[in-house]
């Protein structure tokens, strides 16, 4: 059978998508909502907190996105909050993308031998409990099927330098997917973890020495150019389409080949 493709324009029209994670127009989560968007989908934005406000509302209205609202995943009930609203608006949800991540500067640029339990805790709550959380409320509202994304590193495989216990956090994510795939695929839900090269976005400006990792991965990489928010946006639309069905539960790499060099 000659398969049919979708006109491209409207290939997500009808679906409905939660982008949490969006900080300002250089975030991985704007290229990735811009993507959804482009193909049709109506999205849900979330922001942070009042100071983040001002920079990811005009995204948000850029996007047309009839529901924007506060989502600090380490204050009780904002979750369940945005949840809610989803629930009582739109009564279904088809995607997710989960992408924030957080660890305290100290905890970051420590070594992973001396990490406190609190630094530890906070970095595991943010960067990986509040992803399995989210896929937990949102499996309900995808009642025929839907994708969750959530963003990964190379640094979850491998030990990266001043990576430090955020690739622990990633490690933990990335088996979370799995999981997650595992137990939520008889329901026809897919589960992936999208893995960028090093991008400057203002998560990654905590990193110590971030610029030396840029220039090492476009050095390195096989395309020897370094990836853009475009880049990973579009091949994560990709996977929320119907045609992408039976993808799940694997880390997919965005980063012109630098994984698979020594």
């Amino acid at each position: 059978m000659i398969p049919v493709y979708p006109d491209s324009k409207v290939a997500l029209k009808g679906k409905k998508g939660l982008v949490v994670g969006i900080a300002n127009d250089q975030s991985i989560a704007w290229g990735c909502a811009r993507a959804f968007r482009a193909l049709g989908a109506d999205l849900a934005v979330t922001y942070l907190n009042d100071r983040a406000k001002k920079h990811v509302e005009p995204l948000a209205q850029a996007l047309a996105a009839p529901i924007f609202l506060p989502l600090d995943v380490m204050v009780e009930g904002q979750i369940e909050a945005v949840f809610e609203r989803i629930k009582s608006e739109w009564g279904q949800l088809d995607f997710l993308l989960h992408s924030i991540a957080f660890s305290p500067k100290d905890t970051l640029h420590g070594r992973v031998v001396d990490v406190g339990r609190d630094g530890f805790l906070k970095t595991m709550d943010v960067s990986c409990w509040s992803f399995l959380r989210m896929a937990h409320l949102a499996e309900p509202l995808m009642k025929n099927g839907g994708t969750m994304f959530t963003m990964t590193y190379y640094g979850s495989q491998m030990v990266v330098e001043n990576y430090n216990i955020m690739g622990v956090a990633k490690a933990a994510l990335e088996a979370s997917v799995r999981y997650a795939a595992a137990e939520l695929g008889p329901k026809g839900i897919r589960v992936h973890a999208i893995s960028p090269g090093p991008l400057a976005t203002r998560a990654a400006s905590g990193i110590p020495e971030f610029d030396e990792l840029m220039d090492k991965a476009q050095s390195k990489a096989p395309s020897r150019s370094l990836v853009s928010i475009d880049d990973v946006g579009n091949a994560t639309a990709f996977l929320a389409l119907d045609g992408a069905k039976l993808i799940t539960g694997g880390v997919l790499y965005i980063d012109g080949g630098y994984h698979i060099i020594d």
